[in-house]
């Protein structure tokens, strides 16, 4: 059995993150922003394209949680050994979220990472629950501190990924998103990056920012727009078959909520 588990642990660390597009070959990334990305604080602070306003959200929301989480001044993503990923293109800012020293917090596990951070702060024990592809559930278990948290994040990394967090959580309509919603594509290979913020003109148009941590484990970051480097780093919410952005393409039918 223990071998069993531990095979299971290193098929999914192998495999979770890969495909659609190679981590080191997507689209070059021709424009910098022209406002130091050194100066902001946290998501909050990255500027609004003219004319926008971010959502109102409430204090105890997701979506606030996830917006007022810190960013790194310095904006290099490292990987869980201390490496400098060989692709440094596809970042606009790193979140100040530690990776750890194991190749363990890739992309689905850092989507889960995000949301368990929230229930966790909120005292919501019991909905801090995850499925493994074979339909087994891991629950956080009393005493409900920190210690015990990161031990249990480190096996839901292990047995969980795109392939269990798809079938776990609930699709929506592309025009229907929400802070927190995700683009996965689960199986293997598969990915998955969280809608992170997002605002709203007067015309009722939206726009939105992705985060994503990829293979090997490596810092959680804000994404550019490859499509529009002057637009970037937020989306516009337009109906498109597809979502392309630095390391890989989704369809409008891969956006799920929780």
């Amino acid at each position: 059995m223990y071998l069993k588990m531990m095979g299971a642990v290193i098929l999914l660390i192998s495999i979770s993150c890969t495909g659609g597009q190679s981590q080191n070959t997507g689209p070059s990334v021709q424009s910098t922003p022209s406002f130091p990305t050194e100066t902001l604080t946290n998501i909050a602070s990255i500027p609004l394209p003219d004319g926008f306003k971010r959502l109102p959200f409430s204090e105890a929301s997701f979506a606030s949680f996830l917006r007022n989480i810190s960013l790194k001044k310095d904006k290099t993503v490292y990987l869980y050994n201390g490496q400098v990923k060989s692709n440094q293109s596809a970042q606009f800012a790193v979140l100040d979220i530690s990776v750890g020293n194991k190749d363990l917090q890739q992309c689905a596990d850092a989507v889960m990472r995000l949301r368990a951070e929230y229930l966790f702060l909120q005292k919501k024990y019991d909905e801090i629950v995850f499925t493994d592809n074979e339909g087994g559930q891991y629950k956080l278990e009393s005493p409900y501190n920190r210690e015990r948290f990161n031990d249990y994040l480190q096996r839901v990394f292990g047995m969980c990924g795109t392939a269990s967090l798809s079938k776990q959580l609930n699709s929506v309509g592309l025009m229907e998103m929400q802070t927190g919603d995700v683009f996965i594509k689960g199986g293997f290979p598969g990915h998955a990056v969280m809608v992170i913020d997002m605002a709203e003109n007067e015309a009722g148009e939206k726009i939105y920012l992705l985060a994503q941590s990829y293979m090997p484990a490596q810092d959680i970051h804000i994404l550019v727009n490859p499509n529009e480097p002057g637009f970037s780093p937020w989306y516009r919410l337009k109906n498109n078959e597809d979502i392309s952005t630095p390391e890989y393409f989704f369809t409008k039918t891969q956006l799920k909520t929780w």
